[in-house]
């Protein structure tokens, strides 16, 4: 593994959480939005995070290595929208009310977004503490050189 290596996998990872951030954000922001420009309410998103593929130099050298470390880090593959029903709340006041007087309301849960926002920044934290670290090593190794 090279030296560079521990940090390119946390940087992945930092990169990846805060995508993760802005779509929890982008969740509560929208979580009273009834109609979107489809005409539908706001659905909740929820990102995708994928291996990255081929771009350790170790790849070409050996395949065994590659399967005993992984040394790739994570990519946000995609985000995609989440498939639970809407909720349903009484409002015959609403502009959105339909003939019973229900309006279908985001499928954004506040307490689900927040324990989100508390995982990503605690993932988040803990790349960041790797990517000290590998530079604390580092540093130490250039100390022993001297």
């Amino acid at each position: 593994m090279g030296m560079f290596s521990s940090i390119n996998i946390s940087a992945s990872g930092l990169t990846a959480e805060r995508t993760r951030m802005d779509v929890i954000s982008k969740n509560i922001a929208n979580a009273n939005t009834t109609r979107t420009s489809s005409g539908k309410p706001y659905r909740r998103q929820m990102p995708l995070f994928k291996e990255r593929e081929g771009e350790s130099f170790s790849s070409y050298l050996s395949k065994e290595s590659d399967k005993l470390f992984n040394k790739n880090g994570v990519k946000v593959s995609g985000i995609i929208e989440d498939k639970t029903p809407f909720k349903k709340v009484y409002d015959p006041g609403h502009p959105d009310a339909d003939q019973n007087g229900y309006v279908e309301m985001p499928n954004v849960d506040i307490v689900t977004e927040m324990v989100d926002m508390i995982t990503a920044t605690r993932a988040y934290e803990a790349n960041m503490t790797a990517i000290n670290s590998a530079k604390s090593m580092a540093m130490k190794a250039l100390e022993i050189g001297r």
